[in-house]
Parts: C-alpha cells; sequence; structure tokens
C-alpha cells in the first residue's frame, strides 16, 4: 500500500494546517482581547458616573463592611479597587503620594473618597489610596483601604 492510499498527508500539508490553526488560535486570542478591552471600557464609563447611593445607604453598607471586618480580628480593610484609568494621571501622584493626589480622583472613587470626608474622617477612620499592581512595570489598579486600627 502506499502513503497516498492510506490518506497519509505530506510534511508541507500538515504545515498548513498548523498555519491555519496558528492563525485561528491567533484571531481568537484577538478577539478575546478585543471583548476584555470593551468590558473594561464599558466599565470604566459607569464608575465615572454618581453611584446614586444615598448617604444613609453607604452609612450601612460600610458598617456591614466594618462589622464583618471586626469579626475576623482585623483592623483594616480594602473596600475598592479600581482601574487607573479613574485618576487624571493614571495614579502616578498616588504611587509618589504626592500632597494633593486626591485632586486626581474622578468618578466613583472621588465619591468614596468625599464619604470619607464627611463621614468616616470625623469619627476616627483613616482611608489609603495605593497602587495594587504594576502590569509591565507601569502603575495598576488602585486599592481602598478603611482603617481604624
Amino acid at each position: 500500500m502506499s502513503a497516498t492510499e492510506i490518506n497519509l498527508l505530506s510534511a508541507k500539508d500538515v504545515m498548513k494546517q498548523l498555519a491555519v490553526a496558528e492563525a485561528k488560535k491567533a484571531t481568537d486570542e484577538a478577539a478575546r482581547r478585543k471583548a476584555a478591552e470593551a468590558e473594561k471600557a464599558d466599565l470604566i464609563e459607569h464608575l465615572r458616573k454618581p453611584s446614586g447611593v444615598s448617604q444613609e445607604e453607604a452609612i450601612k453598607r460600610v458598617t456591614r463592611i466594618i462589622n464583618n471586618a471586626v469579626s475576623n480580628g482585623w483592623t483594616e480593610v480594602r473596600v475598592y479597587r479600581f482601574p487607573n484609568e479613574l485618576c487624571t494621571d493614571r495614579g502616578r501622584a498616588i504611587n509618589q503620594q504626592e500632597s494633593g493626589w486626591e485632586q486626581t480622583l474622578t468618578g466613583l472613587p472621588k465619591e468614596m473618597y468625599e464619604f470619607w470626608k464627611k463621614v468616616l474622617q470625623p469619627q476616627g477612620y483613616k482611608l489609603r489610596y495605593e497602587v495594587i499592581d504594576f502590569p509591565g512595570g507601569m502603575p495598576g489598579d488602585i486599592g481602598i483601604t478603611l482603617q481604624w486600627g
């Protein structure tokens, strides 16, 4: 029996199939990345808008968070994580701990800072904003930690 009778592909045909498979894989990955970028853009746009949460509801939420943390013996808790795109300087001032860093906040992170300043700070709570990851060596997401200890 010859190779053609048992349907053995040539090495050239196998390489063509491999190239087609790799091209499909690259196309699928590009589509996945594009969808993830669109989802992140939608999230950022949503976070730029006011939350619509009343001060009363915010107090209820923060009380629940604090009570859960205290029951675990914690003196601080990360209450939020957001993309650095919600800072006018992409988190540079926060990363450098510059005076006035809070002026770079926009959207929900700014709203949370203002809530802390008005309601929680007078009660002795502290708030820390910090860059919590560095993809590609650049500031990435920013975490907000509430402290009471």
